[in-house]
């Protein structure tokens, strides 16, 4: 895993676009693996300022999402297809039909897990784009999910529940259940390309990076990854006791 410790959160977003830039300039038709969450948007901002300044086309790039909340339409805006629209699909040129994410909606979840897993085997990723939650979590996999977990429904705990519950209106209105790849399908992708802000994932961090692989903590997995690139600001790079990159 190559590890680059930033001072601070925009000069981690401008590392971050660095990297999805080199991945879009080398394969114009190139398949990204997307995220939702706070730490994306600044990557996302850059995305779309670099389009609107120079022209980069994304019109021949595909989109795949990590994962969808349980029980929310296309058109809630707290579902994260609403999200990746507003934050990025609306303000590039990328064509909508090539964007793709679990149905929120879906009458019979096993088999919307199945079509997923499908669309991922038929469009390998060359790029995954993931944060990192406090215990150690990617996408909505918490720990103990087996490393061999494909695209499944899951139970959020009431850690991410809470989490989340700023974006809606009360905490009760935040859902219980999530579409979410699995590790193995994350794992999958060519490159992976992992942030991380503040003190808070400070010990997630040193876990991922330093610590035991195991599935107690899912982020670990990523150290066995042949192309992993972690950016981490200062604060959750802050127990890291390795020798790292620093970058200006």
């Amino acid at each position: 895993m190559k590890v680059i410790i930033t001072k601070d959160y925009q000069t981690l977003s401008k590392k971050a676009f660095d990297v999805m830039k080199e991945v879009i300039e080398k394969k114009p038709d190139a398949v990204l693996g997307l995220a939702t969450g706070s730490t994306p948007l600044g990557l996302y901002a850059l995305m779309a300022e670099d389009h609107l300044k120079t022209g980069r086309s994304y019109r021949d790039i595909r989109a795949v999402n990590l994962d969808e909340y349980y029980g929310l339409s296309p058109e809630n805006d707290q579902s994260y297809r609403y999200f990746m629209r507003h934050n990025l699909f609306d303000k590039i040129d990328i064509l909508l039909e090539n964007t793709h994410i679990e149905n929120g909606l879906a009458a019979d979840p096993a088999e919307e897990c199945a079509r997923y897993n499908a669309l991922l085997a038929a469009m390998p990723r060359d790029i995954q784009l993931l944060g990192i939650g406090e215990n150690g979590h990617i996408a909505f996999n918490e720990p103990g999910t087996p490393f061999d977990e494909e695209t499944h429904t899951v139970k959020l705990t009431e850690s991410t529940i809470a989490a989340n519950a700023r974006f809606f209106k009360s905490i009760d209105e935040v859902p219980r259940a999530a579409f979410t790849m699995g590790p193995k399908n994350i794992f999958d992708a060519k490159k992976i390309l992992i942030l991380a802000t503040g003190k808070n994932k400070a010990q997630a961090v040193r876990g991922m990076v330093e610590g035991e692989v195991t599935p107690d903590l899912p982020a670990s997995l990523l150290q066995k990854h042949p192309d992993c690139i972690l950016i981490a600001d200062s604060e959750a790079a802050s127990l890291l006791e390795g020798d790292y990159h620093k970058a200006e």
